[in-house]
């Protein structure tokens, strides 16, 4: 069992939108046998797609818009042999702001990250926000500097941002030779190799074992000036940057960083190669009542995603729930811990994108896909009997409202089933105004708007339309203990703004800020919640 968990890898890959997330994703897949041709991501010309982007709008608009998970078994070329490979699970998550949500969520389940920024753009907003996240869950991130076969930023000026603006302290495992058109490749810090480029989407590019220290050795691969700048950078990243330790990375007090091109294959062999070797095996799980240890030998799981139609043709819903602790075995009867039922399940899975197999056994860190037939909500424990639930999967108070309306009284039915399945997926939130009966959907960005009715009308053959409502927030909201008097007045006084969400807890649909401060300052004894886990 200790050798199935330590040789796991489970991450998350985060950035800002176009920073290059999809395409690493893609690469990694190929050094992993996954996959034989790499999706050319954004090209309209080339009618492939990124593997991990499967959903027919993530194919049209070139952006992921929910999180992908991948598993495959990889061991690098210098292991000796006989050696176990490494099981790697990745998450390729949403960049979009509109999808965050999805991404906060994947982290929960994920024991690192990598964490890809733009040489070009440096930090952006939602690199700045997810980093928020790692930090508040002590997530180990290694960062890949993407673009460098394009103009972008100095690498020194780069690591001052990645510093000032994630707030790690970093260090520079591989390091670039020049940038933009004059790019030659990078010296690998960490490996004490030359790694020179040449533009290819396909292959992988030679390393040359240098000693950089030898005269003439660095000029003949690189020419004077660039082994000259070369020298005197690295020396100067020794004298700036501590040197590198595992355990610092381990406990996210540093980032390693390694530079590269993801389009043109450059440097991501070499940043997972050092991951497999230096990134956390699974890790202890939190959960309200004790620390789950993965080496523990009863099973335990939670749901972190839920989502609906992998496979169209069987409207299939499938819950993923991360093995936190023990072996998942399958048809082996486990708690469902919210409903006190035991549930059993003879088809779970595991994922190539929507490519899937069914498989009998999982280990901690592992990703396993049970079919749902609507016994799951996102945060849901299963456990081999011990009562327990996992924390820190939270839905967030939404920013953007509108009444959902039928545009077809014929697919009544569908549009029901199909608003069920993808608030399930957490995607958005459903509430019932208690004044006029109407659905309102919430969602963090204009964008849900458009995948939820794309996504009825593709998935579930409904069709529906919005109508505005100007609402300014959606908070839970519950009274002290003693003052249920004071909650039935709330109600009846802001009557046309209560609702009803789908697990029946009071929502106040506040209109303005000014209302929301007054209604907070007129009933001292509410409490008003601004995520739903409380």
């Amino acid at each position: 069992m200790n050798q199935e968990i330590s040789r796991r890898r489970t991450f998350a890959i985060i950035s800002h939108p176009d920073a290059g997330k999809t395409t690493l994703t893609e690469k990694l897949l190929l050094f992993g046998g996954q996959i034989q041709v790499a999706g050319a991501v954004k090209s309209n010309k080339i009618k492939k797609t990124a593997t991990s982007d499967w959903m027919e709008i993530e194919k049209q608009r070139g952006i992921s818009v929910t999180t992908s998970v991948m598993e495959f078994d990889y061991l690098p070329d210098d292991a000796p042999a006989g050696d176990t490979p490494y099981k790697i699970n990745i998450l390729d998550t949403p960049g979009h702001q509109d999808f965050a949500e999805d991404t906060f969520r994947t982290l929960t389940a994920v024991d690192s990250a990598i964490i890809v920024v733009d040489g070009a753009k440096g930090v952006e907003v939602q690199t700045r926000k997810l980093m928020t996240v790692c930090r508040m869950r002590n997530t180990p991130v290694i960062i890949f500097i993407n673009k460098m076969d394009r103009e972008g930023k100095d690498p020194f000026d780069l690591l001052d941002e990645l510093e000032e603006e994630l707030q790690i302290n970093v260090r520079p495992l591989s390091w670039p030779i020049n940038k933009g058109a004059s790019f030659k490749g990078v010296y690998n810090i960490y490996e004490e190799q030359l790694n020179l480029f040449t533009p290819d989407k396909q292959k992988l590019t030679e390393k040359i074992a240098v000693d950089i220290n030898a005269p003439g050795e660095l000029e003949a691969n690189v020419g004077e000036d660039d082994a000259e700048k070369l020298r005197e950078d690295l020396e100067l990243v020794d004298g700036v940057y501590p040197e590198f330790d595992v355990n610092d990375y381990l406990s996210a007090n540093i980032a390693p960083v390694f530079f590269g091109s993801a389009l043109n294959n450059f440097g991501v062999k070499e940043l997972l190669d050092c991951f497999v070797k230096i990134a956390p095996s699974p890790r202890p799980t939190k959960a309200e009542e004790r620390e789950v240890n993965p080496e523990e030998a009863k099973f335990s799981g939670f749901i972190f995603k839920i989502t609906a139609n992998i496979d169209p043709n069987h409207r299939s819903c499938i819950a993923f729930c991360k093995v936190c602790s023990g072996k998942f075995v399958r048809n082996a009867p486990y708690l469902h811990v919210r409903s006190g039922k035991n549930l059993r399940f003879s088809s779970p899975t595991q994922f190539m994108a929507q490519r899937k197999e069914t498989i009998d056994e999982a280990w901690p860190g592992d990703i396993v896909g049970l079919p749902d037939n609507g016994v799951f909500k996102i945060g849901d424990t299963l456990t081999e009997g011990e009562v327990m639930h996992f924390r820190g999967l939270p839905s967030f108070s939404p920013e953007m409202f509108k009444y959902i309306e039928n545009a077809d009284p014929m697919k009544t039915k569908q549009l029901q089933k199909g608003i069920d399945q993808l608030m399930d997926e957490g995607v958005a939130q459903l509430f019932v105004n208690q004044f006029n009966g109407r659905k309102i959907i919430g969602t963090v960005g204009q964008l849900q708007f458009e995948v939820i009715q794309y996504r009825l009308e593709n998935e579930y053959n409904a069709k529906c339309r919005w109508e505005p409502i100007s609402l300014y927030k959606a908070c839970w909201i519950e009274c002290e203990p003693g003052y249920e008097s004071e909650l039935e007045e709330f109600k009846k006084r802001k009557y046309q703004y209560m609702a009803k969400d789908r697990d029946d807890r009071d929502v106040f649909l506040a209109d303005s800020g000014y209302v929301l401060s007054m209604a907070q300052q007129d009933f001292k004894h509410i409490r008003f919640h601004f995520t739903s886990e409380f």
